[in-house]
């Protein structure tokens, strides 16, 4: 049998199906393609070009002053206070957070009764407001009604205050943001936990690792390798973007000892309105970011599994 294929006419335009096959993805990929540009690059660029002015918000003119922002960044001490105490916030909640987010997971993944419920209580904050739960942490923490040092003192023990020492407080706002960040660390590492074949266990265990935690350094730690890099450079962007705990909590105080840089600008901007020295200090929290992600990367790519 032989099927008539109809030819084009001979005024009519023929496209080559390479061309119609481009023509197709860009039209797909065009309108979230202009929400990326409308949306983050240009409003970044705009930021860029704003750390170089010394624009305040009202103001009708602006004057190009170049990399004075950043200088007085340096020079200033709450803004080198703002950067170091960013950078110890992260240093405490990103592996802590990790480390237990994964420990909760395998938790919940060995025990059989109560698994629901355990996993319900982990990830209820992060199902949670966390304006309303940093409330809610203030009266625990208070010094003298709150439930924890309440606590301690029928131990014997005298509670600290924990939002008004210096010493103490930016560690304390660490505490929230793990106990904030496991939860969601925890789901993470259970899908990469249910991804892993459990014919490998068994293989493993007939080649003599018979023990558990043999079967995890064996077996679940190579396999989890993209998981653990997705978790990793998921958790450090969130714990530099920790804002709602300090404006809650302590306003970057006592003294500057909890501010921290998404706080910084705020401040500059929205409250003191100069606009150039926030988008200088949004910049330095870019490039910290988007270096902090790029070095893990590379350092953390390099011993990942992917099968």
């Amino acid at each position: 049998m032989t099927l008539a294929v109809s030819k084009p006419h001979a005024g009519g335009l023929r496209i080559p199906s390479g061309l119609r096959d481009g023509l197709s993805a860009w039209s797909l990929a065009l309108p979230a393609t202009l929400a990326m540009l409308c949306l983050i690059f240009v409003p970044t660029l705009l930021v860029a070009i704003l750390s170089l002015t010394d624009w305040q918000f009202g103001a009708r003119s602006f004057t190009w002053i170049g990399l004075e922002n950043f200088t007085e960044i340096l020079r200033d001490d709450n803004g080198r206070k703002a950067v170091t105490n960013t950078l110890i916030y992260v240093g405490v909640v990103m592996p802590t957070s990790v480390a237990l987010g994964l420990l909760a997971a395998l938790g919940v993944q060995a025990c059989g009764v109560g698994r629901g419920l355990f996993r319900a209580a982990v990830f209820l904050p992060v199902a949670s407001t966390l304006v309303a739960m940093a409330t809610v942490w203030q009266m625990l923490l208070h010094p003298s009604l709150g439930l924890i040092n309440t606590f301690l003192a029928a131990v014997d023990l005298s509670g600290p205050d924990w939002l008004s020492d210096r010493n103490l407080v930016l560690f304390t706002l660490a505490g929230i943001g793990v106990w904030e960040t496991v939860g969601y660390n925890m789901v993470l590492f259970l899908a990469g936990l249910a991804a892993i074949p459990e014919d490998l266990y068994q293989a493993a265990e007939v080649d003599g690792a018979g023990k558990p935690w043999e079967r995890f350094w064996t077996v679940t730690w190579p396999l989890l390798g993209p998981t653990i890099l997705f978790v990793v450079t998921i958790t450090a962007i969130r714990s530099f973007r920790v804002f709602e705990t300090v404006a809650t909590l302590t306003a970057g105080g006592p003294g500057y000892a909890s501010d921290v840089l998404v706080y910084a600008f705020y401040r500059e901007g929205f409250e003191y309105f100069r606009a150039g020295y926030s988008a200088a200090l949004t910049v330095v929290f870019l490039v910290f970011t988007v270096s902090l992600t790029l070095v893990k990367f590379r350092l953390l790519d390099r011993w990942v599994f992917y099968r």
